[in-house]
């Protein structure tokens, strides 16, 4: 398995790295299906931030990728808070496997925790972070897994059914909506 740890702002010293390895190579004990972990540390050096120390940390699985990430004012707690995530997502994605397996179903009645936004400022919009990752073709319910597991709102994923681009995303209503081509134009 392989295990990498960058850090941004600041020194990353041996004590820290085993640290941190040491207590996340602990969830694949009972999750053997990680190929590849990649531990993120970041420090904003802005005073007027009080979490400023930040471990984010991404666990690429034989299944869906599960991220985590907390901010705390000690790299360690932040490092031990992280882990408890991990262990938390990785038991949800446990469950819903299990119950997925067990129903022979879809993920259509699986109820997710409803996580509450804060409100934003409206600015200019701008790019500011680009990512790219690997599009390997699943299911719109593993999609939905996957979307879960990241926390995010929305899940880009090439259907292995139809082998087009897709999209699944959370509605207001706790539902699921999902996205694709059409090409029937008409002019």
């Amino acid at each position: 398995m392989e295990f990498i740890v960058k850090g941004h702002n600041m020194e990353m010293t041996d004590a820290l790295r085993k640290y941190a390895e040491d207590k996340i190579m602990k969830i694949t004990r009972h999750f053997n299906r990680i190929m590849k972990i990649e531990v993120e540390f970041d420090v904003q050096k802005n005073p007027s931030v009080h979490n400023s120390q930040t471990v984010e940390t991404t666990l690429f699985t034989k299944g869906p990728v599960i991220k985590a990430s907390v901010s705390s004012e000690d790299m360690y707690a932040s490092i031990d808070q992280v882990v408890d995530k991990l262990e938390r997502q990785i038991e949800k994605y446990k469950g819903k496997i299990y119950r997925s397996n067990s129903r022979q179903g879809s993920l259509d009645n699986v109820v997710l925790e409803q996580k509450a936004e804060g409100h934003r400022e409206q600015v200019k919009a701008q790019i500011v972070k680009t990512k790219q990752f690997s599009m390997k073709p699943m299911s719109p319910e593993e999609a939905i897994l996957q979307m879960d597991l990241l926390g995010h709102d929305f899940y880009v994923f090439t259907n292995s059914t139809t082998e087009e681009t897709n999209v699944v995303y959370r509605r207001k209503d706790d539902n699921y909506g999902l996205i694709g081509p059409s090409y029937n134009l008409e002019e």
